[in-house]
């Protein structure tokens, strides 16, 4: 990864999940990317107690949960990410609370990093439009209808909107997606000082 421990010191991410479905992987890699370049992620979902991740559908680890995103306040964090999977991104778009955060979030113009079916969230959350971004291949419908435009890249910085939005397709794209993430963090932080 080679970024200094202190480059996201002082600096907290949240990672919006549901209960049930966040792509284990998604979640995990990218939260050790934060916590190895000294932030501090912190877990929200919809419900308190511990979310359940999936290892490409079949059931992986348990995580506990920090924050009910219904209580929670945008302002607290620094930077949001929106993990994939197919049942969690698709459960975050049906709550109201989490699409209100989602939306505050990203009007703020902190910086938003979504990976695989994670746009969905970002669709209902009316923050798209304008927008270039990519994700998994089957939501390029979806996110055209939504007035953004797609790219199939291994990952998408769109710095045309209020904050970077940070946007990666599949698993096998986390590597360059936690050092574009982790990069934009730290420069969006540096930009706030």
């Amino acid at each position: 990864m080679g970024w200094p421990a202190t480059t996201l010191t002082g600096r907290t991410v949240a990672f919006l999940v549901a209960p049930y479905g966040a792509e284990q992987v998604e979640l995990t890699s990218p939260w050790q990317a934060v916590a190895e370049a000294g932030g501090t992620p912190r877990l929200l979902s919809t419900a308190p107690g511990r979310a359940q991740a999936v290892r490409h559908r079949a059931p992986g680890d348990t995580f506990a949960v920090d924050d009910v995103v219904a209580d929670a306040d945008p302002e607290r964090y620094d930077a949001l990410v929106l993990p994939g999977g197919v049942a969690s991104p698709d459960h975050l778009r049906q709550d109201r609370a989490a699409v209100a955060f989602v939306h505050a979030f990203c009007a703020s113009g902190r910086p938003v990093a979504a990976i695989c079916h994670g746009p969905w969230t970002l669709i209902e959350a009316d923050a798209v439009r304008g927008r270039t971004l990519t994700s998994w291949p089957s939501l390029r419908t979806d996110l055209v209808n939504a007035g953004a435009h797609w790219v199939d890249e291994e990952v998408h910085v769109c710095h045309d909107g209020p904050g970077p939005l940070i946007t990666s397709r599949k698993p096998a794209d986390l590597p360059v997606f936690e050092d574009t993430l982790v990069t934009e963090f730290a420069h969006a932080a540096k930009r706030k000082k």
